[in-house]
């Protein structure tokens, strides 16, 4: 065990951390990344001082990344954007050669200026060939509910300098998830939810399907699918450029659900969408075949119902005819790893064989779904993750699924696989096997010996990601901690030597250097029966531990996000700052059930019990706290949180009206029979079967028992977490004469982030009611 970071997750100074997943975007447990509005004329403001303002409507805390970047195959270094000399805004793509540092710009922004018009396209995203002689640009994107999936496509022909716009003739509809063949001939492309095909030598553009309509959804997914399982691109190009396989949804019968907004008209506009609540009808999901020379869709032939089964991934085998997918019953405790054989005779006729079974994955709770599947060894073995000893750990199985090595044995999680290098022999990945809150890179021999290697620096104690070149000589490598600002640098693997600085963030780190702030803390608590929680602590400059302060609890607590996280966090960490500048102990603590790589036993510990258990553990934590602390004033204890920390806010004040007297809920799940069939029955399943799980996980019910200050907030244009959550509250509160504040921002959706000054204002009204109601400062 010599390769394991030996570093307990106790009393570390100045190390904090909070959710990378709690702001925009997450269904009850999950997050898209934080939003900020600004525009507001900026004051001069005192540098030691943080302020909503400064840090939601300034410029002080900007934080820098780099790229997108792209690692070119065979070694070819790496493609990065850089600024245009010539054009204000625009960029070049430049490549980088990453042992010399040797710079040349592949594409000039000027290259990029389509005919009778004068600006170069906004590069939104780029791809390159498989022989690097085209380069595909995405621009002028548009939302397709939170993600930027719709836009234009342009194709750079890379010898001749000919730039060519895709798919026709413009409209307001655009195109979605185009992509080069791996044999350079055609692009392919969604378009009105049928797929389509543009021959790059003539132009000529083919329609593949023809079958899409309001109900029936070809080469993309469903509202589910997308949020839950990710599958936004659905549709794949075989390894020759013959077939292409896709994801077909019929939502027939699909309950929908309406967004009404009345401030865009002086009518309210409605938006219906599909949106299966929990028991209810799902799309039926299929996967079908069909050649780039057209033809009859071929369908393979999934067994069951196909609405009570769900296909959440699907591709080809790397220089096969063969598809691979993953199946999962309706209550996601089985994962069936499945392989079809497509051919096609000289008539030009797709033929799909019968689905293959090759491996089954089961849990008494749920399964996970993961994309750590690589083929290697020409087809004959691939890489799967899989916790069925009770760890999440990396497995090499054979090719019919009857042989399986453990390649990262020990009591630890994998958290995330990074590279699989075949060539060399190694698979790298993310771990922390000592402290739950912290992430870095080791390796392990693929040959099954169990060689594990520790490669990041013991010195940079935090959090590390890394972006591994395909020959796995080189990384491009970000750390950060709870008080360092990321860094990005070149490392050469495997001895992590830094190569270059990509962005030190040093504005960013001056800027924060500059704020007055009190000492931060990780620790654990014990909460009886054997239970011990990680959590961190951010205390005030002028601490005086002689004295009694508020206890002010940040919480999100389901099984798709983690609090205590020893990583930069942005604005949010920002704010908390603030908050304890104001004369509070800010804290956060992670219940049971949260994905911290604390093995399965503790992530499945939640099962059939969400907002039961975790609330009960935060409730224990708070009680403990206040037991050992003795500066926490047990008469002012506040809690927020957002999504998932929104609806743990409310059962806490709910469940818990002695212990918590200050609560702020954002974005939250009152009644957990409102949230979709994906999230919510993999972890409470069927509510037939478990209708005392969802009755008192859900807060509704417990509205009643409320003593305390209760903030509720919400978007109206809330597609994920909907608005209905918090009227059905208000309702519940109103009929058992219970006082509470709320706030609704028109259309907004989860992330609460559209319109001029929202983000501001939002902080500042919970900084305000937090302060009216849980007043600062010691006793």
């Amino acid at each position: 065990m010599d390769w394991k970071r030996r570093s307990p997750m106790i009393h570390h100074s100045r190390m904090l951390c909070i959710a990378l997943i709690v702001f925009g975007g997450i269904p009850v447990g999950r997050a898209d990344e934080e939003k900020s509005t600004t525009g507001d004329v900026r004051e001069d403001l005192d540098p030691s001082r943080l302020t909503v303002q400064r840090i939601y409507s300034g410029s002080d805390f900007k934080n820098k990344s780099f790229g997108p970047a792209r690692w070119l195959s065979h070694g070819g270094g790496y493609t990065t954007l850089e600024e245009s000399p010539d054009h204000k805004g625009r960029k070049d793509i430049v490549a980088y050669d990453p042992g010399g540092g040797e710079r040349s710009v592949l594409v000039s922004a000027t290259d990029l200026i389509p005919k009778d018009q004068e600006k170069p396209l906004e590069i939104k995203n780029y791809a390159w060939s498989d022989d690097r002689t085209k380069l595909l640009i995405y621009t002028n994107s548009v939302k397709v509910w939170r993600q930027e999936t719709r836009g234009d496509y342009w194709l750079f022909d890379i010898a001749a300098k000919r730039l060519r716009k895709l798919g026709g003739d413009a409209d307001e509809s655009r195109m979605m998830f185009a992509k080069i063949s791996p044999d350079g001939k055609h692009v392919g492309y969604v378009y009105r939810k049928n797929l389509y095909l543009q021959d790059l030598e003539s132009m000529e553009i083919s329609r593949l399907t023809d079958t899409g309509s309001e109900s029936i959804i070809n080469g993309t997914a469903d509202w589910v699918y997308e949020e839950e399982f990710g599958v936004r691109d659905g549709w794949r190009f075989s390894p020759d450029g013959r077939f292409i396989a896709f994801w077909n949804f019929d939502t027939d019968g699909v309950k929908e659900f309406q967004l009404i907004n009345y401030t865009k008209s002086r009518y309210p506009e409605i938006t219906s969408y599909k949106y299966p609540k929990v028991g209810e009808t799902n799309s039926a999901c299929r996967i079908g075949v069909i050649s780039v020379d057209g033809g009859e869709t071929q369908w393979v032939k999934l067994p069951g119902d196909l609405r009570d089964n769900y296909v959440p991934r699907m591709d080809w085998i790397p220089g096969t005819n063969r598809i691979v997918l993953q199946r999962l019953n309706r209550l996601q405790n089985t994962n069936q790893l499945m392989v079809s054989d497509v051919t096609c005779d000289a008539g030009g006729t797709v033929a799909v064989s019968p689905l293959k079974t090759i491996l089954v994955e089961k849990d008494d709770a749920w399964v996970d779904v993961h994309d750590d599947m690589k083929w290697i060894d020409d087809g004959e073995r691939f890489t799967w993750t899989s916790q069925r000893d009770g760890w999440r750990h990396l497995y090499l199985v054979s090719a019919d699924g009857k042989q399986m090595t453990l390649l990262t044995p020990g009591e630890f999680d994998v958290i995330r696989v990074v590279k699989i290098d075949d060539h060399g022999g190694w698979v790298y990945f993310i771990a922390s096997p000592d402290n739950a809150g912290q992430r870095y890179l080791f390796r392990a021999s693929l040959d099954g010996t169990g060689e594990i290697q520790s490669l990041t620096p013991d010195a940079q104690r935090g959090t590390h990601s890394y972006q591994i070149s395909d020959d796995a000589r080189w990384a491009i490598h970000t750390f950060s901690s709870f008080d360092q600002p990321p860094v990005i640098d070149l490392v050469r693997l495997p001895g992590h030597q830094s190569v270059r600085v990509l962005e030190d963030n040093a504005e960013l780190k001056a800027a924060f250097a500059e704020v007055d702030r009190g000492t931060t803390e990780f620790f654990q608590i014990e909460i009886g029966d054997g239970v011990t929680l990680d959590g961190w602590c951010l205390k005030p400059a002028d601490f005086d531990p002689q004295k009694k302060y508020p206890l002010f609890i940040f919480v999100y607590g389901e099984p798709a996000g983690q609090t205590v996280l020893d990583r930069w966090n942005g604005k949010r960490n920002l704010w908390h700052r603030m908050i304890a500048e104001q004369g509070y102990v800010v804290v956060s603590v992670d219940n049971r059930g949260t994905p911290a790589p604390r093995g399965r036993a503790w992530r499945k510990s939640v099962y059939r019990q969400i907002g039961i258990l975790a609330s009960s553990d935060q409730a224990a934590a708070v009680r403990a706290m206040t037991r050992q602390w003795s500066f926490i004033d047990t008469d002012r204890v506040g809690i927020w949180g957002w999504s998932g920390g929104g609806s743990m806010s409310l059962n806490a004040i709910f469940r818990y009206p002695d212990l918590y007297h200050t609560a702020m809920a954002i974005a939250f799940v009152s009644d957990q029979q409102n949230y979709d069939t994906l999230y919510q029955e993999r972890f409470m399943g069927l509510p037939e079967d478990n209708p005392q799980g969802y009755k008192n996980g859900s807060p509704i019910t417990f509205a009643n028992q409320l003593k305390g200050n209760l903030l509720l907030v919400y978007g109206t244009g809330d597609d994920n977490c909907h608005y209905q959550n918090c009227q059905m509250l208000i309702n519940e509160l109103v009929k058992h004469h219970k006082p509470f504040s709320m706030m609704a921002y028109p259309n907004r959706s989860h992330s609460i982030s559209e319109g001029k000054g929202t983000t501001r204002h939002l902080f500042e009204l919970l900084t305000r009611y937090l302060n009216q109601n849980l007043p600062p400062g010691p006793k």
